[in-house]
């Protein structure tokens, strides 16, 4: 057996231990290299065959043994004292405003200073001493740890690997009393990113991270957590380490990538919020979603317009995403004489990853049928099912807005079903018997026309207040294909009135077109008001309805993601009334506006008429006709009494009016920042070609020269996305659910002489009862509104992060909800309610 080896002191601060007939000296004083504290064991020394002892057992053989609580508080101190110390090094050198907290968590002092040496050593400075020498291996991280690897007393210590271990409280002490070696700049960026609380809107891929500064860029970095990343919902917190700070934010680079075996997926960022070291928050929204594995450029919240952005990195990150944009949304001609319309095949390309032409226009001659277009089981009408596969993520429904449809659809469709009605051919026995066609969908409104619709007061009504509230003219005499006189109705009219009452159903007078009056037979005057109003209907659905509102807000959609970039304040304005418009033209296209689609079944014009009317209408379109206030005063109407939806659309279109004023006001100060912005006067141009067909006869601008141009042109795109649609799509339920009230076809010709009506010739004329049921059934589904509603003024994505346009922001609904109070303070004392413009009522965009 070996001597026991001996522990003794051997000076100040010194103990000597003989080991193997040798002696290794440690010190004996807190705070030396190689100190060991009481209680905490010793690794044998080189040499000393393995023998060990620890320093509690020496002092119980040379004196009384300490208390181990003692010692474990002793210990806890200076592992405070060094945290404590350590932060404020760390705060010192980092200028990280999270240090400032005195009650950080021990665990992230240490992760901070972990990360700290770790980034500084990738970035070594020259002259650092690397190799082994005489206190073993010297690199980077032992050169900034200091006394850690100082011989002490002029001894030389044991390489690192044969050293004793030191307690976690030695090394904090040891890595503190060695800080003037530390470097001096380490920045940390913090991010907070969001995941949308949608469907499916979390990804499994891996998400990193560059940030790119004024001063330079930091590294690639790997966004992850223990656990699961990036779920519906979330908000995480994950940080940037910089080896020094990088100046003002200029953009932030997400890479999504491939993680292990797993598919790619689709993943929706609402937003990113990053923290600079010195406190400064600075926002990134993002609200779309990112599919694939590709990379993608935010820009801070900040709007800018090109003339502002003069660093050729941030020019060429907008030309970039603006060719991304073109040709991702391709322009396609549905028909000769129509608004341009979305290239859906563009996105099937896309996911196939072929390459196109970025202005790539693709001719459409009146679109044929298609392989694709087909009959489905138990739909009455073709779909166009091609064009509904491949739609791009960010103008898609959400699953939320799908699911709401089908269960509004569904239901619906299958009551019919059931009960024959849709298959059923033949005309309709009784009037009464289309009360129960939608006996568990009624309304005030629905049972108030049913009542009332062939009253000629409630005719008339209609077309104030009805679904097209924009046909009445003032006019100072009458057409000269109508020659009445007022002998031929003067019963009818009241004193000093010269008001004719009286429908013609020809364009040519003559024997064979009979002017009908009110004093006719009870039948042969209802006749002729029901052809007027499938007339009106036709005129409603195809021109008021389907062009002016959706073409046309698929045009202004279409440039706005082609032509303005994301950090556009013009595109942070009109993005929200843009929303889900894209997928609701493309369904309709598929669905309705194809070769034997729905309005080839249940229209007495069909697809080539259908074409023909709007083809003629769009022609003589005007941008007087496009701005409500410059209608109104054309069509003469300013001053007739009980115009609610005048009333109420002005009062609309002001409050829209003072928002876009507030916005254009802030980035447009001048004539000159107008002119000179490039994209704006792009985005105009493009719109009056693809729209308005570079029709100049139509008054619509090509280009814009002042900030009073863009107010009005703005206020009137924003209007006729959300309140104008409003007023033309929400009552057709209301108004068609009574089949008579609005025909959607009527089988025989028009009457040719008087007195020949009779109710069975009446019921020979409205539409089968199949077709009733059809057009009744899309009535239903167009006036309610799926869930994932957005009203207008409700901002939820805040693209806009300045205080001034979020000041306008809320002003604008302040105005919004005083203008609803009004209009149900109203409604109260009205038999027939106008709810049609309240603004809780009114979608953002066309999205249905």
């Amino acid at each position: 057996m070996g001597k026991k080896p001996l522990l003794k002191n051997s000076g100040p601060g010194i103990q000597v231990r003989a080991e193997g007939g040798g002696a290794v000296a440690y010190p004996s004083y807190p705070g030396a290299a190689g100190y060991k504290d009481q209680g905490e064991r010793t690794r044998s020394a080189p040499g000393s065959g393995g023998a060990m002892v620890t320093r509690d057992r020496a002092e119980n053989r040379d004196g009384p043994k300490m208390l181990k609580p003692l010692v474990e508080k002793r210990r806890r101190d200076r592992i405070n004292r060094s945290l404590e110390e350590l932060r404020l090094l760390l705060l010192e050198r980092t200028r990280d405003q999270n240090l400032r907290n005195p009650k950080l968590e021990k665990a992230e002092i240490l992760e901070f200073a972990v990360g700290y040496l770790r980034e500084r050593s990738r970035v070594e400075p020259p002259g650092t001493e690397r190799g082994w020498g005489s206190g073993g291996w010297r690199g980077p991280l032992e050169a900034r740890l200091g006394k850690l690897g100082q011989p002490c007393c002029g001894r030389p210590l044991a390489p690192i690997q044969q050293r004793p271990r030191l307690g976690f409280a030695r090394l904090l002490q040891a890595s503190v009393a060695g800080h003037p070696s530390l470097p001096l700049i380490m920045a940390v960026y913090r991010l907070c990113v969001t995941t949308g609380p949608y469907l499916k809107a979390g990804t499994l891929d891996n998400i990193s991270a560059t940030l790119v500064g004024t001063c330079g860029e930091s590294p690639k970095q790997l966004l992850d957590r223990v656990g699961r990343d990036f779920t519906p919902g979330s908000v995480q917190k994950y940080k940037v380490r910089c080896s020094a700070e990088l100046g003002e934010l200029l953009l932030l680079r997400l890479h999504k990538e491939r993680f292990a075996f797993f598919r790619k997926d689709s993943w929706y960022c609402s937003n990113i919020i990053v923290i600079a070291p010195d406190g400064t928050v600075i926002p990134f929204p993002c609200y779309q979603w990112i599919e694939g594995y590709c990379t993608m450029e935010l820009r801070p919240g900040t709007a800018r317009t090109i003339c502002q952005d003069s660093l050729p990195l941030l020019l060429d990150q907008r030309k970039r995403e603006l060719q991304a944009r073109q040709g991702c949304y391709r322009w396609k001609i549905y028909a000769p004489g129509f608004p341009r319309m979305v290239d859906v095949s563009s996105f099937e390309e896309m996911e196939s990853d072929k390459k196109f032409a970025l202005t790539k226009t693709i001719p459409c001659a009146d679109q044929g049928d298609s392989p694709g277009n087909r009959y489905l089981p138990g739909f009455p009408m073709k779909i166009d099912i091609p064009s509904l596969l491949h739609m791009e993520p960010n103008i898609r429904y959400s699953a939320t807005k799908t699911a709401s449809l089908l269960f509004n659809a569904i239901p619906a469709s299958l009551g019919m079903k059931i009960r024959g009605l849709l298959n059923r051919k033949g005309s309709w026995k009784k009037l009464d018997d289309i009360r129960n066609i939608f006996w568990c969908h009624k309304t005030f409104t629905t049972e108030y026309v049913t009542e009332h619709w062939c009253e000629d007061n409630f005719f008339g009504y209609q077309y104030l207040n009805g679904v097209n509230p924009v046909m009445l003219h003032c006019l100072s005499s009458l057409p000269s294909k109508l020659p009445v006189t007022n002998d031929m109705v003067a019963p009818l009219l009241g004193p000093d009135t010269c008001l004719q009452t009286e429908l013609e159903l020809s364009q040519i007078p003559g024997s064979d077109s009979p002017i009908f009056l009110p004093t006719d037979s009870e039948w042969d005057w209802l006749l002729a008001k029901t052809w007027v109003r499938n007339s009106e209907f036709l005129v409603h659905e195809n021109n008021t309805h389907f062009l002016c509102t959706h073409l046309l807000c698929e045009a202004f959609s279409m440039a706005t993601l082609r032509q303005l970039p994301l950090c556009h304040p013009i595109f942070k304005l009109l993005l929200p009334h843009t929303r889900y418009t894209l997928q609701v033209n493309t369904i309709a296209r598929a669905t309705l506006l194809n070769p034997d689609g729905l309005v080839d079944q249940v229209t007495s014009i069909g697809r080539c008429g259908l074409l023909y009317l709007m083809r003629t209408h769009l022609a003589h379109f005007t941008y007087t006709n496009f701005c409500l206030p410059d209608s109104l005063r054309a069509r003469g109407v300013l001053t007739i009494p009980n115009y609610y939806y005048r009333d109420d659309g002005l009062k609309i279109w002001a409050a829209i009016e003072s928002f876009v004023s507030d916005i254009v006001g802030y980035y447009y100060p001048s004539d000159d920042s107008v002119q000179q912005d490039s994209e704006l006067q792009a985005w105009v141009s493009e719109i009056f070609t693809q729209a308005f067909l570079g029709r100049e006869s139509s008054g619509f601008p090509n280009r814009l020269c002042t900030p009073g141009q863009l107010v009005k042109y703005l206020t009137a795109i924003i209007f006729n996305c959300s309140a104008q649609h409003a007023a033309v799509n929400s009552g057709q339920h209301d108004f068609g659910a009574w089949m008579p009230n609005a025909p959607s076809s009527m089988r025989q010709p028009p009457p040719q002489n008087k007195g020949t009506t009779t109710l069975k010739s009446y019921l020979e004329t409205l539409p089968e009862v199949n077709v009733t049921c059809n057009n009744l059934l899309l009535f239903w589904l167009v006036s309610q509104e799926p869930k994932d509603q957005r009203p207008l003024g409700t901002y939820p994505d805040q693209h806009f992060t300045e205080e001034v346009p979020q000041r306008s922001i809320t002003a604008f609904q302040s105005r919004l909800a005083q203008i609803s109070r009004d209009i149900r303070e109203r409604n109260q004392g009205l038999p027939l309610p106008y709810a049609y413009l309240d603004p809780p009522l009114i979608e953002n965009s066309v999205s249905i």
